[in-house]
């Protein structure tokens, strides 16, 4: 997987979440397939803390946020992350203008 950054207002919400989702099942080792919005880190994906940290520090790194504790503590689903990504980068383009 190509890990450079992206800029984060040139992605639509379909890149953003197929990104997000090849992050997750990458650093997860498991197949894409089974990476749903709906998904729980915990429950379904079976991520630890650990790895849920891994992910927000990668998700930190492709695509240019900061995900504070406070916010991390809210994301519980793949859904969550993409709808906090896609805020991010909306919020990007409208700054930019």
């Amino acid at each position: 997987m190509d890990n450079q950054k992206s800029n984060i207002k040139d992605l639509d919400i379909k890149e953003i979440e197929s990104k997000v989702k090849e992050i997750i099942a990458e650093k997860l080792g498991i197949d894409i397939k089974d990476v749903k919005n709906d998904s729980s880190f915990i429950e379904d994906l079976g991520a630890d803390s650990l790895d849920t940290v891994e992910l927000v520090m990668e998700f930190e790194n492709v695509f240019g946020v900061t995900v504070s504790d406070d916010i991390v503590e809210s994301i519980n689903t793949v859904g969550d992350i993409i709808e906090y990504i896609k805020k991010r980068a909306e919020e990007s383009e409208k700054s930019s203008k």
